[in-house]
């Protein structure tokens, strides 16, 4: 037996509805800002809250809302929860093998000052990540070095969220803007162009205001030539490859040259003062800091994991490789004509029961569901390939190599739980209509409605914790309504993808996958507190560029 999904079902009323879509929303901000639960807890309760609204409100069938549930969970275990394990467990065996010290010792023989190594890691090597692998992989990989470099845990995540506001929307090879050519119909190529002309404005800024969190406006000023070589440098190759080569490459090239070019640029140019945290600062003044200096083959061998694991990765985000690994190639290459039959016999796609097609979307068409389980696909499983040929980098002993996968999945028991209760909550809400219903209220702020677009996409992505998905919940919503109030359609879709990247620090499952990453599991409510000020004010930002774009800048669109 179908159901029909109906957005406005609290009286025919879009802000009644509306006022009732938010509950879980408000409860979820309830127990982690102000209550202060465990993450698991609060993700679970959210989603208890969740499956409620949208049972006794939207009057959705208690089995379709459960199963819809199960599809998330699902999805938040593969392919999200396998990235946190894969990536905590090839950070824990470079520790366990002493290559971690060795790392330290290199990234201090750079700079030994906290300032720029956040530069360096956070921002430019977690957006190389983010454009090769994301779904989670760069918080939680350039999170754990940061720990290891000696940052505290809850510093480094939330350092890491604010950090990966830069290049989510090109993330992932670009899937964000491409995905949204399909439901739209306007060419990803003039999208990325538009995300070009908005995002570099905010990647440009986030070198200094994550110093400046870090350190204060004062500290920050002493280091602002370097700031400005790390955020200059990759806004300006953000906006040339977004415009002139398309969505795909923006975050690696403009990654690689910021991290390159501030490098470099610290072999000529030293701060007057090293910053350190201030128990660092109370440590180091009263002992002589003395670094084991490595031979460039011991350096290069300790990093040697992390440079596999890009090589892994960037490998399994190749289009033509992507289809292979999922049984979905068409081409004549021998060697992934035989990966394709290892990928299509690993790749499992069984309908979920109780859910497949039994929803009907607002003009009447079934909605499919199914269990997307891409084993050799997925971005964990290149890094657990990484960590096997790592094995032999390291000389671990088999023995000792499952035992610190054990470790590691024992460790991560109540994260990935917490993964799996948020992403199910997202297709709750997803599945009910209470995104469209929160959708569909702020296209109704007309004139405002250039203002308020940005909000959409930063709404969509705490929701569902993916710029890809919010962009094809609300890409087409954003289409008709800037049409239906004068607003160039193409801004507003830039505008949906450039707000999302400010909500990443906030999704549920992006706070859960930090504290998985830094060993912080049931701080949730924590690093809550310290992304959402942030996630705020960039969020304003972003509305205020789009708005005057549209009004006064309009020469910037394309």
């Amino acid at each position: 037996m179908t159901w029909q999904q109906n957005f406005t079902p609290i009286g025919d009323s879009l802000v009644l509805s509306s006022l009732v879509a938010l509950i879980p929303i408000l409860y979820f901000f309830w127990a982690l800002a102000i209550k202060r639960m465990k993450g698991y807890v609060a993700g679970v309760t959210t989603l208890l809250v969740a499956l409620a609204v949208a049972i006794f409100a939207y009057k959705m069938p208690a089995g379709i809302a459960i199963m819809s549930a199960s599809q998330g969970a699902v999805y938040g275990l593969l392919p999200i929860g396998w990235i946190i394990i894969t990536s905590v467990f090839l950070y824990k065996l470079t520790v366990k093998t002493g290559q971690f010290d060795i790392i330290r010792n290199s990234v201090l023989s750079i700079t030994e000052d906290r300032r720029l190594q956040a530069l360096l890691v956070a921002f430019s090597f977690g957006a190389f990540l983010e454009g090769a692998a994301g779904f989670g992989a760069p918080v939680a990989i350039s999170a754990a070095l940061l720990v290891g470099l000696g940052f505290n845990p809850l510093y480094a995540a939330g350092l890491c969220l604010l950090a990966n506001t830069a290049p989510v929307a090109f993330g992932a090879i670009g899937i964000p803007i491409t995905a949204m050519e399909g439901p739209t119909g306007i060419p990803a190529m003039e999208i990325s162009k538009m995300v070009g002309r908005q995002l570099p404005f905010i990647s440009v800024f986030i070198p200094l205001y994550l110093v400046v969190i870090m350190a204060g406006f004062k500290k920050a000023m002493e280091v602002m030539p370097a700031i400005l070589v790390s955020g200059v440098s990759f806004a300006l190759v953000q906006y040339l490859s977004s415009n002139f080569l398309g969505a795909e490459l923006p975050d690696i090239l403009s990654a690689l040259v910021s991290l390159f070019a501030l490098a470099i640029f610290l072999k000529f140019w030293k701060p007057k003062t090293i910053f350190r945290f201030k128990a660092e600062a109370e440590v180091a003044a009263t002992t002589a800091h003395v670094h084991t200096t490595h031979t460039a083959g011991e350096v290069f061998k300790a990093w040697s994991p992390f440079l596999i694991l890009t090589a892994f990765i960037s490998l399994w985000g190749i289009p033509q490789v992507k289809a292979a690994l999922t049984g979905h190639y068409e081409g004549t290459a021998s060697i992934l004509k035989a990966v394709n039959s290892i990928g299509s016999s690993l790749t499992f796609m069984p309908t979920v029961p109780g859910l497949h097609n039994l929803i009907l979307n607002g003009t009447g068409d079934p909605i499919a569901a199914v269990y997307k389980l891409e084993v050799l696909g997925a971005a964990g499983t290149a890094i657990l390939l990484a960590a096997v040929v790592t094995k032999f980098i390291v000389k671990i002993s088999w023995k000792e190599w499952a035992a610190a996968f054990g470790e590691t999945c024992s460790e991560l028991k109540l994260p990935i739980l917490t993964i799996m209760a948020v992403v199910g909550f997202a297709y709750v809400t997803n599945s009910s209509g209470m995104s469209t219903t929160l959708g569909m209220l702020l296209a109704k702020t007309g004139a405002l409605f250039p203002f308020f677009s940005p909000v959409l996409g930063w709404l969509g992505v705490f929701i569902t914790g993916s710029d890809t998905s919010a962009n094809l919940l609300f890409g087409n919503l954003q289409k008709i309504t800037a049409m239906s109030v004068g607003m160039d359609p193409l801004l507003a879709l830039a505008a949906n993808s450039s707000g999302g990247v400010t909500g990443k620090m906030i999704s549920p499952q992006s706070i859960a996958v930090a504290c998985a990453a830094v060993g912080l599991a049931g701080k949730e409510s924590d690093l809550f507190r310290f992304t959402i000020k942030h996630s705020l004010f960039l969020i304003l930002i972003v509305c205020i560029l789009t708005f005057l774009q549209s009004n006064v800048l309009s020469w910037m669109i394309p």
